[in-house]
């Protein structure tokens, strides 16, 4: 056990090696799927998840962890040594796993005062959540402070974005997540929408005619945003791998990267996304 423990949820998305080699901890989102709940990467796997998405007749609702499932695990850290915690969740516009999480830590504070939470709203999702988390993960392990660790998270978040496509937005607009990109719903058919996060909501980016032109203007707007500087890119996907491949070979002929990962998203998120969803979560190194 580190000084600070590091908690997140499944939604983060974090390749589950990473997860191990860094000792984060996760609290897994619930997906009601007609009669069965079930438990984002506890009781449900992505591959599994995915096969029945593309045939399915319905669309699964998501629901964020209560306050309940977050206590839980921050009375685990404590009883496994953890003095301070960093508790690090997805944006508070489309998830109530920051407002869930708060209650938590007041709740905490009344049962155990001497342990520290510090509860932050990334506003943003998936990898780019899950970059803060790998970044106060490696911080905790190096023997960082908690105001440290959660002073470097709360940096990352303005540097943090996410570019991605899919062949529709049926899925976001189905389960009330599109945003601001409704706007990109009466497109033509064949249209790859763009789209990404800012100030915590989906904006629309822009639109493609084909998914090799969604990859070469997703390469072009990270080297617009990084210039001469070095990012580190999660090249993210629901079932796509071989299309985040072709991804990462147009963005790493453009751009500087000081480290990349491929990652694939929890069933909480690819629900909202379909399958097929490929784009990327990258930060801007500060100087």
């Amino acid at each position: 056990m580190t000084n600070v423990a590091v908690l997140t949820d499944s939604t983060a998305s974090i390749p589950e090696e990473i997860l191990t080699n860094l000792h984060i901890r996760t609290v897994a989102y619930y997906i009601h799927r007609g009669g069965e709940v079930l438990r984002d990467l506890v009781t449900i796997q992505r591959e599994d998840f995915l096969r029945w998405l593309m045939t399915a007749h319905f669309l699964p609702t998501t629901a964020s962890p209560g306050p309940g499932d977050y206590m839980e695990a921050y009375q685990e850290l404590a009883e496994e040594g953890a003095q301070e915690i960093v508790s690090i969740h997805m944006t508070s516009d489309a998830s109530g796993a920051y407002q869930a999480a708060t209650i938590a830590q007041t709740m905490m504070k009344e049962e155990a005062p001497d342990i520290k939470i510090e509860v932050i709203d990334t506003r943003n999702a998936a990898l780019c959540q899950g970059w803060m988390v790998i970044e106060a993960a490696r911080a905790a392990l190096a023997g960082s402070r908690l105001d440290e660790i959660a002073g470097k998270v709360k940096r990352m978040i303005p540097l943090s974005h996410m570019i991605q496509t899919a062949d529709t937005l049926k899925y976001l607009y189905m389960g009330g997540r599109i945003g601001k990109a409704q706007s990109l719903l009466g497109s033509m058919l064949n249209i790859k929408p763009l789209i990404g996060i800012e100030n915590g909501v989906i904006v629309p980016l822009g639109k493609a005619h084909s998914r090799l032109q969604a990859y070469s203007m997703m390469a072009d707007m990270v080297a617009e945003a990084i210039g001469r500087s070095k990012a580190k890119i999660a090249y993210v996907h629901a079932g796509a791998r071989r299309e985040v491949e072709k991804l990462k070979d147009l963005v790493e002929s453009k751009v500087e990267v000081a480290e990349s990962i491929f990652a694939e998203l929890s069933p909480a998120l690819a629900v909202h996304t379909g399958p097929g969803m490929a784009g990327l979560c990258y930060y801007l190194i500060e100087a």
